[in-house]
């Protein structure tokens, strides 16, 4: 992902929580595609920033505050003299961070003035005076908050003023909250979404330009904002009045549609045109999701029933109520409506469909990824879109136009101006008169009778029109003119479909992932269709599907794996949040992906596969498995099956020793009941640790797989004076840290060797240590080597860990690793460092037993049996 050419940098920002908002996700992609350093930036939904990587997108959720609009709406309850007295005062301490906003929000926006000036050639000398009011009144209010108390609390008066800071006060809220964070990113570009970013694009660009930063912003219009019917009364004059206020200071104008576009350049008397880009699918994801849950198969109905179907955001004014009110007049018709939540509108709906009949004809089925749309409603017959005649409706195609084309759904639209009129052209519907349900049941009619014949009418070049690969070209074109910048040629690997994943550690922040790319050969035709799911503990699914595709041409793979806030991000097909598998129609998701699509599965950790379904272990899952003929296979890395009662008896040092309170209570059951499914189900059984090999007998040694590749290390060992020695625990408890610590410090302050720990840290961060290392010292506790033993081994450096003689000799291989315990460490640590020649050696002999049993070769080989049909 590093490279050598500083990328400039692009602030995407919106004033929602950026899930579901697929223009701004599609934004942000195609700009990182381009080669732009692209920070999303939305509203958290908490009281803490949240970080996240949406692919090579960095993203911050920044939490918002309501010390404005609280504050508007005490000053509108105040009256007569106590007004007068109180607004001088701090009572508690809400107030006091009301009164500390307005000042923020005031200083904010006269520095953003400062700027605007600044730029103006005659403006120099009104910009010094504005900057000692700023300080002035600076001064005054620190004075005011050591001298003065107040509160006041009452209910804001309903009428609108005019003036948007006291109409819609959460705007100035939002600038508090995003401002400083946009300000300390100091990016180039900021691309402003929507009319509640407006205000904050202006002035953070303006406040980077005061302190001598070049920057540059453009506002995107999503719609037609003075045509908008706003739900509360000061809404309507709000936001028109900040559009007013900022449209003209904008570097450049973007907006959905060419109607939308002219009406705002004359209504604003813009000396451009907005630049148009629609809101249209990413067209290389399209069909990538074949094999998915569909939108029919969601509904559970036949290939042969009628199936209509309403995507996007359901509101009244959308006028989905037409088309339950002509399902009554349409027997044997179903209509899928994909919400993503149960809103009001939502509720009143499915009243109504009770009230005519016709509920037991409508599903409500989930969202699906940005990405995922396309395919999702591909299965259906026709595409409604039934929005009511409003300003907005009438000036531009709604978003879900393109997705239904792209689904290959001839649509049934309303006849809103725009919408309509696209249609007829291309003969790719039919129309209705918006809001008549009569009308609605004749166009529907009509459609059924000739969807081959609309369906021919999708054409290339309309998919070509509208796909976000063509309309974002523009956009990128538009960001290098206003701000004089062409970013670098981006890194290889791109993916349209980016999966967000939450950042665990502070050093996480750099960097995505490098190895997040898939090498493997994708679920595809071949006679042998592998899944591999779900916990892949440290990639290793990933890896076996590298190493497994590599060796065998007849099998394509797919790695699923289900994450938690406590999991790493490693490479996979498909991942499944942990708290939505508990959710029926994401349990049948993974039923329906698996079942008719594998011909093989690894069980990985013995954990369920499709969710709570049948249980928390695979053994509920297993008999649907066999029924649908699916070969499988039990994999295991080590906890989930190991007796600690056992590992006591063989290992003195044993983790159990420091496990966590209850820790090994809970692990001893669980791992009892994974050994009795391995004994009874009689499926084949894999570990990839050989100290498994003692609690599972009848298991396969399938040796741990790392790309010895990319760990491949020339950096000479042991040439250095002190020469530099890596620990790395996951935990301290698992790896006997706490037993060696003082060994090694003590060889550290001696001055023998350079110790460093590496503890919460990224994984680039590591592996860039051990790639500087001398000597990897790996775990004291457990009595066999994994994966980190393996890496340090694959870059050629000696590897010290305690070993004990029952697991190596189970899996009939000694590893080149220097074999201590907590008591001989020191001594075996002088050896090494006495003998400098011979341990450099060791370092050599390690890298080429790593390629030897840890390249996926033996692996792949090991499982030969298994994936026989």
């Amino acid at each position: 992902m590093s490279t050598s050419v500083a990328r400039p940098k692009l602030a995407v920002i919106v004033a929602n929580g950026i899930d579901g908002d697929s223009r701004v996700q599609k934004t942000a992609l195609a700009a990182a595609r381009a080669g732009w350093d692209v920070t999303l930036i939305g509203r958290s939904s908490s009281k803490h920033t949240q970080r996240s990587w949406f692919g090579p997108v960095k993203v911050v959720r920044v939490p918002v505050a309501s010390h404005m609009k609280r504050r508007v709406a005490a000053r509108a309850g105040q009256g007569g003299a106590r007004a007068h007295l109180t607004q001088f005062g701090i009572k508690d301490r809400a107030g006091l961070e009301q009164l500390r906003a307005a000042h923020g929000a005031w200083v904010r926006e006269k520095t953003a003035r400062i700027g605007w000036l600044s730029q103006a050639p005659a403006g120099a000398p009104a910009a010094v005076g504005l900057k000692a009011v700023v300080r002035a009144r600076r001064g005054a209010h620190k004075l005011r908050l050591k001298a003065y108390k107040w509160e006041q609390r009452r209910k804001p008066e309903e009428k609108p003023t005019g003036d948007w800071r006291k109409d819609w006060p959460a705007l100035l809220d939002l600038d508090l909250a995003f401002g400083p964070v946009i300000e300390k990113l100091a990016p180039d570009v900021i691309h402003a979404n929507d009319i509640t970013a407006i205000n904050l694009g202006a002035m953070a660009a303006a406040r980077l330009r005061a302190s001598g930063r070049k920057c540059v912003w453009l506002y995107d219009a999503h719609e037609y904002v003075a045509g908008v019917e706003w739900p509360q009364p000061r809404m309507n004059t709000a936001f028109p009045a900040v559009e007013k206020e900022f449209i003209a200071k904008a570097d450049a104008v973007v907006t959905v549609s060419p109607e939308i576009a002219e009406v705002i350049r004359k209504d604003y008397g813009l000396a451009k045109t907005p630049l148009v880009v629609r809101n249209t699918p990413i067209r290389e994801t399209i069909g990538g999701s074949a094999g998915r849950v569909s939108v029919r198969q969601a509904c559970g109905l036949d290939d042969g029933v009628p199936l209509l179907v309403y995507s996007g955001w359901i509101s009244s004014e959308r006028g989905l109520g037409t088309a339950v009110e002509g399902l009554a007049q349409l027997p044997g018709y179903h209509l899928a409506i994909v919400a993503g939540k149960r809103s009001p509108e939502l509720v009143r709906l499915l009243a109504l469909a009770e009230e005519t009949g016709v509920r037991d004809r409508i599903h409500v089925v989930p969202y699906v990824a940005q990405h995922e749309v396309a395919d999702y409603l591909s299965t259906a017959d026709l595409g409604l879109i039934c929005s009511q005649r409003t300003i907005n409706y009438e000036l531009s195609l709604p978003t879900k136009t393109a997705e239904y084309l792209h689904a290959g759904l001839p649509i049934i639209a309303s006849d809103v101006k725009t919408l309509s009129a696209f249609v007829r052209e291309h003969g790719v519907g039919e129309v209705f008169v918006s809001g008549e349900a009569g009308s609605f049941v004749e166009a529907v009619t009509r459609g059924f009778a000739h969807v081959a014949d609309m369906k021919a009418q999708i054409t290339e070049s309309i998919l070509t029109e509208l796909s976000w690969e063509h309309q974002c070209e523009g956009l990128m074109a538009l960001y290098s003119e206003i701000s004089g910048l062409t970013p670098p040629a981006a890194a290889a690997g791109f993916s349209w479909g980016a999966v967000e994943r939450a950042i665990t550690d502070a050093n996480d922040e750099e960097e995505p992932r490098e190895e997040l790319e898939r090498g493997w050969t994708p679920l595809g035709k071949t006679p042998v269709k592998l899944g591999l799911g779900p916990a892949n503990y440290a990639g290793q699914l990933a890896a076996f599907a590298q190493a497994v595709t590599r060796e065998r041409s007849d099998v394509s793979a797919e790695v699923v794996k289900h994450r938690t806030a406590q999991t790493h991000e490693y490479p996979a097909d498909v991942y499944v949040e942990g708290k939505a598998l508990k959710n029926l129609d994401v349990q049948l998701e993974q039923v329906q992906r698996m079942v008719p699509r594998y011909t093989h599965l690894i069980a990985d950790a013995f954990r369920p596969v499709f969710g709570g379904l049948n249980g928390d272990s695979i053994e509920g899952d297993l008999p649907a498995l066999r029924n649908g003929g699916v070969k499988v296979a039990l994999l295991a890395h080590g906890s989930e099956v190991r007796d600690p009662a056992l590992h006591r008896k063989r290992n003195p040092y044993s983790l159990f020793l420091d496990a966590p309170e209850g820790y090994e209570e809970k692990l001893a059951a669980i791992a009892e009941r994974n050994r009795r499914i391995a004994r009874e189900s009689g499926l084949p059984v894999f570990v990839t640790t050989p100290d498994l090999l003692l609690d599972l007998p009848m298991a396969t040694w399938a040796p741990l797989v790392v790309d010895v590749d990319a760990w491949a290390c020339d950096r000479p060992v042991m040439e250095r004076e002190r020469p530099v020695v890596l620990h790395a625990p996951s935990a301290r408890w698992t790896k006997g840290t706490d037993r060696v610590l003082p060994v090694l410090q003590d060889l550290h302050d001696r001055g023998l060797i350079d110790f460093r720990l590496a503890e919460q840290v990224s994984w680039n961060t590591v592996r860039e240590m051990v790639m500087e290392a001398d000597i990897v010292i790996d775990q004291f506790a457990i009595g066999t080597y994994g994966t980190f033993a393996c890496e340090g081994m694959a870059a050629g450096k000696p590897v010290v860990a305690y070993l004990d003689k029952e697991s190596i000799a189970a899996c009939g291989v000694t590893p080149p690793i220097v074999n201590a315990t907590p008591e001989t460490l020191g001594s075996v640590m002088e050896a090494l460092l006495a003998d400098r020649e011979g341990t450099a050696r060791l370092g050599a002999e390690s890298a080429a037993f790593a390629r030897e049993y840890h390249d996926g070769t033996a692996t792949a080989r090991a499982l030969d049996g298994f994936l026989s049909r």
